[in-house]
């Protein structure tokens, strides 16, 4: 991770940054607040404030027997950072936003005058340092803190240190995997670890390394570990398991794993942070195991720790065992959870400072060929200039397009993939078809508008009805792809699971892509499903395809940051083209997706964050 990334997570939302704005011409949306007044109404009329944020502001205040415009426009503007996964708000930093200047904010002194309020008082909002959260926020981040201090305050693990590393120079034999032994071995000589890489540098090979390392330990005392590996949603921990399994099955990446390593971690699989916490019908942030049940594991691994909320990390902090060892897998520059927080990146960022041992970072990449890697390492480090010339040197694995001079070019590309998903799909070869599926991915950063996922998938289909010459009219078209956006345990299908329709006697089925094999269901048993002609780079993590599309926005777009450019980019396992323009490139990569936290300063011990 870069400095310069680094210190965006200790600040919060930074003056010269955009007050980004919902957009709507309907005099009717449900955003508008019609009974706000004061400044609350002035913030919803400027379309900053929703009426959900003025509903829950007006409530707090109401407990708290607080009557203050000032004090309930602070709530509704720390219930607004939420939505846009910010933990906390700077108020005195909101005026000095770009796009505020037409906001009547409060003067000076306004987290003072808060800070003496009712509601500080009474508990329902705290104030640490320069940062407003509301209560339960702020309890998450101090309980992280406090269970990661705890961690690393307590005596390493004891080891056979002489056979520890004679089997690591057997893992990771020579120079070139220098780096992943290191990793390795220093993850088994702590209980905490934070191991972070950008994809291709053999993190998944350095965990394999580490859970063999582990179990020859533990078969030096005639016991076997309780090993669980996991991640944020069901398609990245299928690859996970996946992963695993073929780095332990396969020597060609240089680890050298023995029958007895293989048999010491057979049967490894691979679950989802809620089922391994003990999924709880009707609860969203309570769960089996906790801190008064703690989960059985001698290992615990999350894969993709990007990816994870700042509450899903404090109720697995609680549950994990004080002598269990925790390895935390992920790539900090990527885009952050779609819920509240930045966690992996105030973890790199916080015990980089206190504890710096507990941090192992990967850095040479083997996966990809000199243009994606160069791409990649640009976008890591915020190099514009680097960005542009490696998209425009020539590499047919990486290219820029301009959307209108290559309109054609992508449109035939969109449909010689939908077509080749169809074809399969109609035979009936569902293998081929979900592989042709997998085979590339067209990736947006909106949702909605010209540059959204919804657009897309209606002209590509558009496009495949005209070149059959038939209209798809039914929804449970064959080679229809799809995209599973919500769990079902009882099905076994995970948010982030992709499938396809295909044809079976006179009716269809779905197969569900999986990990070996791919899973059969009847139509009527899905629930939730979107089309994936298309979707958004934000869904995409966790996954990878073969070839990659990636649709920039305008430079102008809200959206458009080097965290959202990297994580599409990185999605490609093959080949890049980014349709867009050269002003959309340099726009991504000078602009950094922000988040408003307080667990960076708190993990580090800074003044003033507790």
């Amino acid at each position: 991770m870069t400095e310069d990334a680094t210190r965006s997570h200790a600040r919060t939302e930074p003056v010269g940054g955009v007050l980004e704005r919902w957009e709507t011409e309907d005099p009717d949306d449900v955003r508008f607040a019609r009974e706000a007044t004061g400044l609350l109404r002035d913030f919803n009329d400027a379309k900053v404030l929703t009426a959900a944020d003025i509903q829950v502001a007006s409530r707090v205040c109401a407990v708290a027997g607080e009557d203050s415009d000032e004090v309930r426009l602070a709530v509704a503007m720390a219930v607004r950072a939420l939505r846009h996964g910010s933990v906390c708000i700077d108020l005195d930093a909101v005026a000095g936003l770009e796009g505020a200047d037409d906001l009547p904010c409060p003067e000076d002194g306004w987290l003072d005058r808060v800070r003496a309020s009712t509601a500080v008082r009474s508990g329902l909002l705290r104030v640490e340092g320069p940062l407003l959260y509301l209560d339960r926020y702020w309890r998450e981040e101090g309980q992280m803190r406090d269970d990661l201090l705890d961690r690393l305050s307590r005596p390493a693990p004891a080891l056979d240190e002489e056979r520890l590393v004679a089997a690591a120079e057997r893992l990771f034999p020579g120079d070139g995997y220098a780096e992943q032994r290191g990793a390795a071995l220093a993850a088994a000589r702590q209980g905490t670890t934070v191991l972070t890489g950008g994809p291709g540098t053999g993190k998944t090979t350095t965990v394999a390394g580490l859970l063999a390392l582990l179990a020859e330990q533990a078969a030096g005392t005639g016991q076997r570990l309780r090993i669980a590996l996991t991640a944020p949603t069901g398609k990245a921990a299928a690859r996970m398991q996946q992963a695993v399994e073929e780095a332990l099955r396969e020597p060609s990446d240089g680890a050298r794993f023995t029958v007895d390593d293989r048999s010491r971690l057979a049967g490894l699989g691979a679950s989802t942070l809620h089922r391994l916490l003990g999924w709880v019908p009707g609860a969203r942030t309570r769960f089996r195991h906790h801190r008064a049940n703690k989960l059985p594991h001698d290992v615990i691994v999350v894969d993709e720790t990007s990816m994870v909320s700042l509450t899903m990390m404090a109720r697995l902090l609680e549950a994990v065992r004080p002598d269990a060892r925790l390895v935390l897998v992920g790539d900090p520059d990527q885009l952050a959870s779609v819920e509240a927080g930045a966690v992996l990146a105030d973890l790199v960022g916080g015990l980089s400072a206190r504890s710096p041992g507990s941090v192992a970072a990967l850095r040479t990449t083997h996966r990809y060929g000199e243009g994606i890697g160069r791409l990649a390492d640009a976008l890591r480090h915020g190099d514009s200039e680097g960005a542009l010339a490696a998209l425009t040197a020539g590499d047919d694995r990486v290219a820029l397009l301009d959307p209108l001079a290559h309109a054609e070019e992508l449109r035939l590309r969109l449909l010689g993939h939908a077509r080749a998903v169809r074809t399969a799909a109609v035979a009936g070869d569902a293998e081929a078809a979900v592989s042709a599926m997998e085979a590339h991915r067209l990736l947006c950063a909106h949702r909605d508008g010209p540059y959204g996922v919804a657009h897309w998938n209606r002209q590509i289909e558009r496009w495949l009805a005209d070149d059959l010459g038939e209209s798809l009219w039914q929804e449970w078209y064959v080679g229809r792809p799809i995209l599973v956006t919500a769990n079902d345990y009882g099905l076994g299908l995970y948010n982030g699971d992709t499938g396809v329709v295909v044809r079976e006697g006179r009716g269809a089925v779905a197969m569900i892509a999986g990990v070996g094999s791919h899973q059969r269901l009847a139509l009527a048993r899905l629930g939730e499903v979107e089309t994936l002609h298309a979707m958004t780079i934000h869904k995409s993590q966790g996954s990878q395809a073969g070839e990659v599309t990636l649709l920039l926005p305008p430079p102008e777009s809200p959206l458009l940051t080097r965290q959202l450019f990297y994580t599409a980019v990185t999605r490609a396992q093959e080949r890049v083209r980014v349709v867009g323009t050269a002003e959309s490139v340099l726009a991504a990569v000078g602009r950094q997706a922000q988040r408003a936290t307080g667990l960076q300063p708190r993990l580090a011990g800074a003044p003033g964050h507790g």
